[in-house]
């Protein structure tokens, strides 16, 4: 029996886990925490990620090695790569950690970006905000996630701020400064390639965020083939630069019907989850399959399909589970501010279908506000 090795033990490896099950796969986890959640379906190994000695005991009791999260060090991953077989490569997970050399690759392969700088120092950030403008966003080039290690400049008042407030991140993890991207709509194309070279990719799927965070994801996105066709080209163009093999998904933002890259996730995605319930194969089998070596799934949709997630903490499922295609999914987390602790995903034949079993889930948990943009993208 296969036994898949996952660094990294939160929702993603334990919803990895799960989807595995069918296909008589074995799993080991490795979280510098005890109580990670995926260590509910999984045996662990506590320890940290730079930790040889807990690397060593990992690396012998899986045939194959994979990530829940970017922010594994990308050392660790080479010194797996030369004892197991890891996907995606480390070179993947290395430039999906750095934001700096991320877009300097979209700029090279042609995919459309928002103007950026790399500012190693405050003279640099000056010089940066007067060639881009206002507004702009100060980011760290590494570690930053669902909106953290970010400051927004809305005008050259706010630098000496920015500055003061990551600024003296600059030396350990880097600074980039992006141009503000007033778009329309906010995508991601969720895509997966096989060792052998195959590539799938499931409809484009249109988010809305709240305070940096992943709110709500609709799939299909309601775009024209034109823009759908683009953004797999972009993905296809990410996946055979990096020799990807797994799922990944391509954060996107649309102006003025342009599609511009905004992150690659080397990982399968929280935009992805509606994947379990509706499509014909989820992002999280498709992932195991492609690591292992195994025919790809169909990535075709059932119907229409909306997540929502669960921030601090789980509502109550009943009003969830009483609609025909509610489906639910708590992470087995203590609640806690900001916490990703579950999510549930609504699946309808029609968008009219849809848009009401939505508006009856967001009356019914007090979160009509959550619901109400995928409503409106609806009808």
């Amino acid at each position: 029996m296969t036994t898949v090795g996952i660094l990294g033990g939160g929702q993603l490896a334990r919803m990895m886990a799960l989807s595995g099950a069918p296909l008589g796969l074995r799993f080991r986890v490795l979280d510098n925490v005890a109580d990670a959640c995926a260590g509910q379906f999984a045996p662990m190994v506590v320890g940290d990620y730079t930790d040889g000695a807990a690397l060593a005991e990992f690396a012998s009791q899986v045939d194959v090695a994979t990530f829940d999260f970017e922010n594994v060090p990308a050392e660790s991953a080479r010194w797996l790569v030369e004892r197991v077989p890891v996907f995606p490569t480390p070179r993947a997970l290395a430039v999906a950690q750095d934001r700096l050399a991320e877009k300097t690759l979209f700029r090279e392969l042609g995919i459309p970006v928002p103007e950026f700088a790399d500012i190693p120092s405050r003279e640099a950030l000056d010089a940066a905000v007067g060639r881009l403008g206002t507004p702009c966003i100060l980011k760290t080039r590494r570690l930053g996630y669902d909106g953290k290690g970010q400051f927004r400049i809305k005008s050259p008042t706010d630098v000496d701020a920015a500055w003061a407030a990551l600024g003296p991140q600059a030396a350990s993890v880097g600074l980039i400064l992006e141009g503000f991207v007033h778009f329309e709509r906010e995508l991601s194309v969720v895509a997966v390639r096989g060792r052998d070279g195959e590539f799938r990719a499931w409809p484009l799927t249109e988010n809305w965020h709240v305070d940096g965070v992943l709110s709500a994801s609709l799939a299909p996105a309601a775009v024209d083939a034109a823009l759908q066709a683009s953004a797999l080209s972009h993905a296809r163009k990410l996946a055979e630069a990096l020799d990807y093999v797994g799922v990944f998904a391509l954060e996107l933002f649309c102006r003025d019907g342009v599609l511009l890259a905004n992150e690659l996730a080397p990982r399968v995605h929280n935009s992805g989850h509606w994947t379990i319930e509706g499509s014909e194969t989820s992002q999280f089998q498709n992932h195991l399959r492609a690591v292992l070596g195994l025919p790809l799934g169909d990535t075709r949709m059932i119907g229409l399909a909306c997540m929502l997630n669960w921030i601090g903490a789980m509502p109550d499922a009943g009003p969830v589970l009483r609609e025909a295609g509610g489906h639910w999914h708590d992470y087995g987390k203590s609640p806690r501010e900001g916490r990703k602790v579950g999510h549930a995903t609504l699946r309808a034949d029609s968008p009219v279908e849809l848009a009401d079993a939505l508006a009856r889930v967001g009356a019914a948990l007090g979160r009509e506000a959550q619901v109400a943009p995928v409503v409106a993208a609806l009808r």
